[in-house]
């Protein structure tokens, strides 16, 4: 909008027409995108109303009051029950309305109009009446903006709800109790106050008796407490089973023929067939996004596979996916080529990660001061009467793949196979017999009596196109003597050019610039302090002792990165990236109980087959 100051022609909007544009905007509502936020802020806030309206002792409006006169006393008692109910319902289904959940919005437009009678009936709260039935016309409204549908079920929420939930009732309930403390008769001591809420919990009559016929106010929102907390529970113990992630044979067969024609742009790229996994194809399929779900973020891992012509397809059959299920949509571990396309393609953002380690076998070698430490180490090990073989997993014979497979399992430090980034889950499968497995090798000594033989320490190396490894796998015997992994790598890189294998890619290094930036003369405070944090946090987790072990290969170094859609998700996408690569465990009480397979393939459309993979 242009107008003339002082006779000359100005482009600056006036001050009114800005207060009229922002009260337009008001009067519009949020965009579209951000009604579900709204929604479920506004909807927990009225559910917190509803409580409070029926636990504190009501007061009466005079023009409402004589609409409750009419009604019978149960009637009313029971309204502050109902009030307390939807109340905690709400508070419940809040967050299913922030990610736009279907059900959670079918929920909400049963539960408020009951919300704003109740209230009214009991409470007598106009404006309280007025607010539920406002949002539940807007929800009517924008009926559109919840699509999203409902998560995958799991059985650990139906402890967590008893526990919660049980705790959560007993303490409304307590409040409720001394709320009406004036209407006791006598003055009963705390615990047969905590004893009147729990027998009331159970639908019991407790001790306490009222006047003013509180004590069906009080036994009506008691009971209606517990059976909330029981009718929750066992909803959340017997629906229908998480679904197990499935990779079908169909789909792996597809993977490894993009793996065959595009497998060497991702050193990751193989890890997509590890069969925990979910995958989606571009509609040409051309190329494919593998991811696992892992607390309501939508994992990737690496690249998209396949064409990179063919990328955007797939990685917005992904985003539809999340969308259309409400998940938070991230990648962990693409390349700088695979995070330009997908934040070109979706809008998200990208953060340095930390950097893959990757050795050239041409420029490999033992000699030079550089590599002093690991050549003593080599050699010394070699002294002690250790060999090495390394092979194909083909040509391991089948007693030879058997002990392997038995001492991998055997030697793992966890119950449970860790991993999701780099890591297939499973040694010798008849389709991947190219990868290459190295071992270690010590005839016992006399006396000594080994479950193995003399196998010692394994390796695991997957395909990384048709003249690349990816280190999969490190285990090794806890008596064997220290330096296994360090003489197994060397020993695959010295037989690496008779296999045709050129390139290595061993072991992420996270935030690995960070450690090396502050521990250099003259790092500011800032890379310092990240530095500290790094080495703290690297009593728990292998960050500082993952970047060293790599450093000794003088490996070039090849940035990774996340991708994810706003900072605040940052945590929430960090604690799912941990789970998915084992680090945070649920005890086995809490775990997920997948599915039978043939319930998987019912449930999930074609497109949603699920593969995964591990580091």
């Amino acid at each position: 909008m242009s107008v003339r100051v002082d006779g000359k022609k100005s482009d600056e909007v006036p001050s009114g027409s800005k207060r009229l544009a922002g009260l337009a905007r008001l009067i519009k509502g949020p965009k579209p995108e951000n009604v579900p936020a709204v929604v479920g802020t506004i909807g927990a806030l009225i559910g917190l109303a509803d409580i409070a309206a029926g636990v504190i002792p009501r007061f009466r409006w005079s023009r409402v009051h004589a609409l409750s006169e009419v009604l019978p006393g149960s009637v009313t008692q029971l309204a502050a029950a109902g009030s307390i109910i939807v109340g905690i319902l709400l508070l419940m289904i809040a967050h299913g309305l922030k990610r736009a959940k279907q059900q959670a919005w079918l929920a909400a437009v049963i539960l408020l109009p009951i919300g704003a009678a109740a209230q009214l009936i009991y409470r007598h709260s106009i404006p309280g009446t007025v607010l539920s039935l406002l949002l539940f016309v807007y929800l009517l409204r924008h009926k559109k903006s919840f699509a999203a549908l409902p998560d995958s079920r799991s059985r650990w929420k139906a402890l967590a709800n008893l526990i919660l939930m049980g705790g959560v009732s007993f303490a409304l309930g307590w409040v409720i109790v001394g709320s009406h403390a004036n209407k006791m008769i006598g003055d009963p001591p705390v615990l047969e106050q905590i004893e009147h809420v729990l027998w009331g919990l159970f639908g019991f009559e407790g001790s306490i008796r009222y006047t003013d016929h509180v004590d069906y106010t009080v036994g009506y929102s008691l009971g209606a407490l517990g059976l909330l907390t029981v009718l929750t529970t066992a909803f959340l113990a017997f629906r229908p089973a998480y679904p197990a992630p499935l990779l079908t044979e169909e789909d792996e067969d597809k993977l490894r023929e993009l793996l065959a024609k595009h497998g060497d742009r991702d050193s990751l790229g193989h890890f997509a067939l590890r069969r925990d996994k979910s995958v989606v194809f571009s509609p040409s399929g051309k190329a494919a996004v593998s991811y696992r779900v892992v607390s309501g973020v939508m994992l990737a891992s690496g690249d998209p596979i396949g064409d990179v012509e063919a990328w955007p397809g797939a990685i917005e059959k992904f985003m539809e996916l999340a969308k259309r299920h409400s998940w938070t949509p991230a990648v962990a571990g693409c390349s700088e080529t695979g995070g330009e396309v997908w934040t070109r393609e979706t809008g998200l953002d990208a953060l340095e990660m930390g950097d893959e380690a990757i050795v050239d076998v041409a420029d490999f070698s033992l000699t030079g001061r550089s590599m002093r430490n690991v050549r003593q180490m080599v050699k010394r090990i070699e002294r002690n009467g250790y060999s090495t073989k390394t092979r194909r997993v083909g040509d391991l014979s089948p007693e030879e793949l058997e002990a392997v497979q038995k001492a991998a399992n055997a030697w793992r430090d966890t119950e449970d196979e860790r991993g999701f980034s780099m890591a297939l889950g499973r040694i010798g499968d008849p389709k991947d017999l190219d990868a290459i497995i190295a071992t270690a090798h010590k005839d016992p000594e006399e006396g000594e009596d080994l479950p193995f033989g003399d196998l010692r320490a394994m390796q695991h190396y997957v395909p990384w196109g048709k003249d690349g490894s990816s280190l999969e796998l490190m285990r090794r015997d806890r008596s064997a003597d220290p330096g296994m992994n360090e003489l197994l790598i060397v020993a695959f890189l010295q037989a690496a050019p008779e296999l045709k294998i050129k390139r290595l890619s061993l072991n992420f290094a996270f935030f690995r610039s960070a450690l090396e930036r502050g521990g250099k003369l003259g790092a500011g405070p800032v890379v310092r302090v990240q530095r500290a944090v790094l080495i703290f946090l690297s009593r728990w987790f292998q960050i500082e002792s993952l970047y060293k072990f790599n450093e000794k290969f003088r490996p070039r170094w090849e940035p990774r990165f996340i991708v994810f859609p706003n900072s605040r998700d940052l945590p929430r996408i960090g604690f799912a990236m941990m789970q998915a690569e084992g680090f945070l465990e649920l005890p086995r009480l809490l775990r997920r109980r997948p599915a039978p397979p043939e319930e998987v393939l019912e449930q999930e459309a074609p497109e949603q087959s699920e593969v995964t993979r591990a580091a």
